[in-house]
């Protein structure tokens, strides 16, 4: 097999071929989307262009893709380097569209269909061996942005090397984790995941819990998205559940558990009624307004959430998943009582099916961990609560780097050190705020440790002495959720209470001191999560950033009623110094507080620079961001040049013209005026850095940027005074 190029047609322009479409287009891909009818296609796309949440980094990527018909096979299939098929779930017009495909593949191009449930062996029957030997199942998960797993499933005659460079190059090219799955019913994700869907309403019918009692059971406290059980069954769509546990059901003659796939009461009342989730705007949940009222299932009407009360979970939330669920195992409560009627059923149908659906415990909970959002799978999750407790002889799963193979064996895992976790590396030094790991090569990572990144002058000043003797290269990230949700804000709240503007002034010059100090190192600051405010500015110090694709981005310090004093005005104002039009439109981005919803949009609004690089795969970013330290020099200082043209006065005519459509208020104007005055009147760096924390003091002494800064500390979210 050629190196896969490109190049890619996608066939189907439904929910998944204009979602694959999409993902495509913003990674890079040349995309064509072809559907039935000019009319169909045209239809299909616009509805991918407003979908929520959103397909596109950016709503200019859509222009990229090209549309067309299936009566343009001939036109757009010889130039692919991919052909992915994506139409509707029905053998026999995928057997008639390959058909029409074969002859005009080229030699070197790959061809794979996107089926939920199809088996794909079947659908490669008449056709001939070279096109049988590259055919296969790629199955993407709704929406192919934000689900990372695609479970990769060859037939008997897809060739080793075929199978080997199409993982790689959707690994590496496309951006997805990889598992590759036997061609059995459903895969690993549905014949496993929709068992366990469906039979979390089984349980909650028949013990008769309501829907917010099972979902605060079945989410974050259980190790899964918040999306627990019933809201997740609303977004994926009652309907597709009913045709997916049909289909399963009608093809596992033999599963002795299949009967747990007919539909419970609740979801059969509801598809009466046409209430099939969030695509008809209601399900177990619908949408009032900004609230959410639920589904009671001895009304079948909605009412009014309620609050759930379960203190023993809640008494049980910082302790390790496997340890808090072994707990709640336990209890004589209605947690208690669910956990032990869903969670250990689901553990042990695992078990049972392990061999025939799946290559290896890893594999199998990989797929529940990617495409499910689980923070462990159910291998690991047995073992973490043990395997007696629930009912299973042959485990423990794992010991160290080793899993147990289905013939009992102890094999190696499969460690694949590209995909390595921060976690994962050895730690060299421990300080208070950050951790120094090795992540070889002679690179080591700084990695901040405060709740969300967090910085404050504590952490700062303990990164000042630490990097002024620090000469190796290294990434600077974090071991948060996130990267830095910015500079600490109730410190800020209690120097200004007590008077202390000595200690505002001084925890500026630390920040100030280390953006400066990281720029003269070999540093990549791996960014991912949130990247905001002071974050961002000490980011911005460092000679490159790798930023996550979906990493939301910027400096919104005017949203608490403040500008950017970390340097993030200076560098600002020097990345874009060079055009008028540009600065004045990045004053107005600092003046509103933009933030951006991912990378793309970053570099859109001024945030990133040519030197930084996105990396969608989010399982690459440690050792993308390691292989860029490694070639990566310290920055020169910034060269302050002035600027060509009347920008203050740009600067006040935008304000005018954002005020005047009523986006900004009186002070949200005072902040904009901060600003420019950084932008504008200083002649040098040094002039900029003093102007931004003179400003920025200033700004404190203003009781509605007190009111900002309480406001978002109490309530999490802005407010514009």
């Amino acid at each position: 097999m050629a190196n896969v190029g490109r190049k890619a047609c996608v066939i189907g322009a439904g929910t998944m071929g204009s979602g694959i479409a999409a993902h495509l287009a913003n990674i890079g891909f040349d995309v064509v989307l072809l559907d039935l009818t000019e009319q169909s296609v045209q239809d299909a796309f616009e509805r991918a262009r407003i979908a929520r949440p959103p397909h596109f980094y950016v709503p200019s990527t859509a222009n990229a893709i090209t549309l067309g018909t299936i009566a343009d096979l001939e036109k757009f299939v010889p130039e692919a380097d991919w052909v992915c098929e994506a139409i509707i779930e029905k053998m026999d017009a995928k057997r008639d569209l390959f058909a029409r495909l074969e002859p005009l593949l080229r030699p070197d191009a790959m061809v794979s269909t996107n089926t939920s449930g199809l088996q794909i062996g079947l659908l490669a029957e008449g056709r001939g061996e070279d096109f049988r030997r590259r055919f296969l199942g790629t199955h993407f998960f709704n929406p192919p942005r934000y689900l990372k797993l695609l479970e990769l499933i060859p037939t008997p005659d897809t060739a080793p090397e075929v199978v080997r460079d199409m993982t790689r190059f959707l690994e590496y090219e496309v951006a997805r984790r990889v598992v590759v799955a036997k061609d059995t019913p459903g895969f690993i994700a549905n014949r496993f995941g929709m068992w366990a869907m469906i039979q979390a309403v089984h349980v909650a019918e028949r013990l008769h819990l309501s829907v917010e009692q099972v979902d605060a059971i079945t989410g974050p406290f259980l190790g899964r998205p918040r999306s627990a059980s019933f809201r997740l069954n609303d977004i994926v769509g009652l309907d597709i559940m009913r045709d997916i546990a049909q289909n399963l059901y009608d093809r596992c003659p033999d599963d002795p558990y299949r009967e747990n796939l007919r539909l419970p009461q609740s979801i059969q009342a509801l598809l009466e009624r046409g209430w099939i989730g969030e695509k008809a705007g209601q399900g177990y949940y619908r949408r009032e307004g900004k609230e959410l009222v639920v589904l009671d299932f001895q009304t079948m009407a909605y009412r009014d959430k309620r609050e759930v009360s379960l203190p023993a979970l809640d008494a049980l939330a910082r302790e390790p998943l496997g340890k808090r669920v072994a707990a709640a195992l336990e209890f004589k409560d209605e947690a208690g009582e669910f956990l032990r009627e869903h969670l250990l059923p689901i553990l042990r149908y695992a078990d049972y099916l392990k061999a025939e659906i799946s290559h290896s415990v890893q594999d199998f909970d990989r797929v529940m961990r990617w495409g499910f959002g689980w923070e462990m799978g159910p291998f690991e999750m047995i073992d973490a609560i043990g395997p007696e407790r629930v009912g299973i002889s042959d485990g423990p799963f794992y010991r160290g780097t080793e899993m147990r193979a289905f013939d009992g064996a102890w094999v190696s895992k499969r460690l694949e050190p590209q995909f390595r976790r921060l976690d994962n590396y050895t730690i060299l030094e421990e300080h208070e705020h950050f951790n120094v790991r090795d992540l070889g090569q002679g690179v080591v990572a700084i990695a901040l440790k405060t709740k969300m990144g967090v910085v404050g002058p504590r952490s700062l000043d303990e990164l000042i002495a630490y990097l002024e003797t620090e000469e190796r290269p290294f990434v600077y990230t974090s071991e948060a959720r996130s990267f830095s949700a910015g500079f600490d804000l109730k410190f800020l709240l209690e120097q200004c209470e007590a008077g202390d503007w000595e200690g505002v002034e001084a925890g500026l010059v630390s920040l100030q001191r280390l953006g400066r100090l990281l720029s003269q190192k070999s540093a990549v600051a791996a960014v991912f999560g949130h990247c905001l405010g002071g974050g961002f500015e000490m980011a911005l110090g460092c000679p490159v950033i790798a930023a996550h694709a979906e990493a939301q981005i910027g400096l919104p310090e005017a949203r608490v009623g403040l500008i950017p004093a970390g340097g993030g005005c200076m560098r600002m104002r020097v990345l874009h110094q060079h055009n008028a039009k540009n600065l004045v439109d990045i004053a107005r981005n600092l003046m509103l507080g933009s933030v951006s919803s991912n990378a793309d949009e970053a570099r859109r609004l001024g945030y990133l620079r040519e030197t930084d690089v996105t990396v969608y795969n989010a399982d690459l970013l440690i050792t993308t961001a390691r292989d860029l330290a490694l070639q990566t020099m310290p920055s020169p200082e910034p060269e302050w040049k002035e600027m060509a043209g009347p920008v203050g006065g740009m600067i006040d005519r935008m304000q005018e013209e954002v005020k005047g459509r009523g986006e900004i208020s009186d002070y949200d104007e005072t902040i904009g005026d901060k600003i420019k005055a950084v932008f504008v009147k200083p002649t040098s760096l040094e002039e900029a850095l003093n102007a931004e924390r003179t400003e920025f003091r200033d700004l404190l002494h203003h009781a509605l940027t007190i009111a900002r800064i309480k406001h978002m500390l109490e309530h999490g979210k802005p407010l514009r005074n």
